[in-house]
């Protein structure tokens, strides 16, 4: 779908961005309406600390560490602080990966050093490294049909034509790069593999994110390349001869180790009206502190929870859970939907995808509910977001009860310049733009709030015949 990346906004949004100095929030006249809330949360600095406080008080959160162990506790501090009921951990195992020592030089033909950085659940070379000759392959599909005895003893490249995108969706056309690249190669006996890092940007700082290994395949040394040294492997290999690349690679498999979920509720007044649950994850990869991927997420949904809390009960308990192991498995989503999974959730929605603004919203609601859905347009109409037609995924962690028929919303964020620093050593607080943070929290705020105190039931879509 195309849309315009530059919407105009509301004269409110317009103002928050021109104060990113603190500001109290706006009083609200009691009852607030659900147009109070959200206006008023685009002066609300709630957000803005806690990635701020979770960023440098805890920094790299990767999953089953003990920096992972520090940030629940950190959670539950910054959770009971804010006024939520029922704050706790739910705890849950995963298996453990570190990494080690990583570097990549060519020897051969024009010797230099690259950026590069092992992706999560690699193998390992030697302690010494490994040397061997480099080849190309300019996509995934090349890779698959070439021959064994091609890619034999080998360090695959992999390259890819990932782009800038508003809705991110480059991302997921061409993440079986790195996710399947690296079990093919190895199936096919490759000693080794370096892909171009998924990204969009052009700085020499290689993107990591998890790779799978198929049933069978023993896993072999998996790196990502920064996209300038990928640019360059690439112009060496299309002037012919033999390239040679030493790589070294040690990341090693631990035991499985603790990681959990923090939950926290804002009680509501009718038990039988059903639970809503929102959140994003905890845990981060280990090179940058995690702001954009998920700090922004776990404080966007938290803060938007605490503005509703604030102006009083609603009729639906929401529940906050900041998931652990989102990034290496997704155990804390797994270990959480299948101990709740016969709870009344009735709508759930998850923030992971930066912090830059929302622009356009999805339901899965059930066409009773299209009243409650025209409600929900009506009240982010104001901040600059559209109705959009796609269907809701609801995040790695929440969209299990998509899936099982649950109702659910993904707020849409702009992800232009998201995948310039997705998984990088360059997710840090500078990124996060406090006037766009906000407007997300309005926008959570105004979603949640209409779900929350809806009079009628709510239910999600039928399934499709």
């Amino acid at each position: 779908m195309k849309t315009p990346l530059l919407v105009a906004l509301p004269l409110l949004l317009l103002t928050a961005a021109a104060h990113p100095a603190r500001h109290p929030p706006l009083p609200l006249p009691p009852p607030a309406t659900i147009e109070q809330l959200r206006d008023a949360t685009l002066r609300d600095d709630v957000a803005f600390d806690m990635v701020e406080g979770l960023t440098t008080e805890i920094g790299q959160r990767a999953a089953g560490s003990e920096a992972e162990a520090r940030a629940r506790d950190w959670a539950v501090a910054s959770l009971r602080s804010l006024g939520f009921s029922n704050v706790h951990i739910e705890p849950s195992t995963m298996p453990i990966w570190v990494r080690g020592a990583e570097s990549a030089e060519i020897v051969a033909p024009y010797r230099q050093k690259m950026a590069v950085t092992a992706l999560g659940r690699s193998g390992a070379t030697p302690p010494e490294g490994i040397t061997a000759e480099v080849v190309g392959f300019d996509d995934l599909d090349s890779l698959k049909a070439a021959a064994p005895e091609a890619v034999r003893g080998r360090i695959v490249f992999i390259s890819h034509a990932m782009r800038a995108a508003q809705d991110g969706s480059s991302y997921g056309y061409f993440g079986p790069v790195r996710r399947n690249g690296p079990s093919i190669a190895a199936s096919k006996g490759a000693a080794a593999v370096v892909i171009r890092s998924l990204g969009t940007d052009h700085h020499r700082i290689p993107h990591t994110g998890g790779t799978d290994w198929a049933a069978g395949v023993s896993r072999i040394a998996a790196g990502a390349l920064s996209i300038p040294d990928a640019e360059n492997l690439q112009r060496m290999l299309k002037r012919g001869g033999k390239v040679t690349m030493h790589l070294v690679m040690t990341p090693r498999q631990l035991p499985d180790g603790p990681s959990g979920n923090v939950v926290a509720e804002v009680p509501g007044t009718d038990p039988s009206a059903g639970i809503i649950l929102i959140g994003g994850h905890l845990d981060s990869w280990d090179l940058g502190t995690g702001a954009i991927d998920d700090a922004a997420g776990v404080a966007i949904t938290a803060a938007a929870a605490k503005r509703i809390m604030d102006a009083g009960a609603p009729r639906r308990t929401i529940r906050v859970i900041w998931f652990g192991d989102e990034e290496t498995g997704g155990t804390g989503s797994k270990a959480y939907f299948a101990a709740h999974k016969n709870e009344k959730i009735v709508f759930v929605g998850e923030s992971d995808f930066g912090a830059d603004r929302v622009w356009q919203v999805d339901l899965a609601l059930g066409e009773v509910n299209a009243p409650l859905a025209a409600r929900i347009a009506s009240l982010l109409a104001p901040l600059g977001i559209s109705r959009g037609k796609n269907p809701v995924e609801a995040g790695a962690d929440l969209g299990a009860w998509v899936k099982a028929g649950v109702a659910g919303g993904d707020l849409q964020q702009d992800g232009t310049r998201y995948f310039d620093i997705h998984h990088t050593a360059d997710d840090t607080l500078d990124k996060v733009d406090p006037a766009q943070l906000a407007q997300n929290v309005a926008a959570w705020t105004a979603m949640v709030a209409a779900v929350a105190r809806a009079p009628e039931d709510v239910v999600g879509p039928a399934p499709a015949m």
